[in-house]
């Protein structure tokens, strides 16, 4: 029987899935300055880089800066862009490691069955039959497939489970659920 592929998950597993208490979702992140005008060199986590200028204003994580984003070009390691406010080389590299968050609604909608990784966390999953699980509390990527950081209800180390579809059949966001058909052992 034919295996059926894997979901999609839309961002940066390292960054991409956090989530400010705003509803804002890490979109990127300033590297440090580029060249003497006050451009920065910014790492994108979209899967189209050069898409995070069409977000709107980005905010820093505590809501305390704005800036609207324009495209220079792409950079070894990044893009170019340049910042509303920022105009002098000193001021882009004080704003070097600054992560920098989209607005949840400015995101696109996405097809079925792919998921930005800031909405499945915090989803409860329990089994087919309705017992809690835990809360999915990360989201990994290391190359063989996305897992789910799964946070026991009490306590303990968390588990990983495979996100499939065999094995998280369903995702209900609007539930704020999966539920999840782990294989024999895995959460005893």
């Amino acid at each position: 029987m034919p295996q059926r592929p894997r979901r999609r998950l839309r961002s940066d597993p390292r960054l991409g899935w956090l989530m400010t208490k705003q509803g804002r979702i890490c979109v990127g992140a300033v590297a440090g300055a580029f060249g003497v005008r006050g451009e920065v060199r910014l790492k994108s986590f979209c899967a189209i880089p050069e898409a995070i200028a069409g977000y709107g204003p980005l905010w820093t994580e505590d809501g305390s800066r704005q800036f609207v984003v324009r495209l220079v070009g792409p950079v070894s390691g990044g893009l170019s862009v340049r910042l509303s406010g920022v105009d002098s080389r000193e001021d882009a590299e004080a704003l070097r490691g600054v992560r920098l968050f989209a607005d949840r609604a400015a995101l696109p909608a996405l097809p079925d069955d792919e998921f930005y990784h800031a909405d499945l966390i915090g989803l409860t999953v329990q089994d087919p039959g309705g017992k809690i699980l835990g809360r999915i509390s990360a989201v990994h990527d290391h190359g063989a497939g996305d897992l789910l950081e799964v946070a026991r209800p009490g306590g303990g180390e968390p588990v990983l489970v495979p996100f499939t579809r065999a094995i998280v059949p369903t995702v209900d966001l609007a539930a704020g659920c999966v539920v999840a058909d782990p294989p024999e052992g895995l959460f005893e």
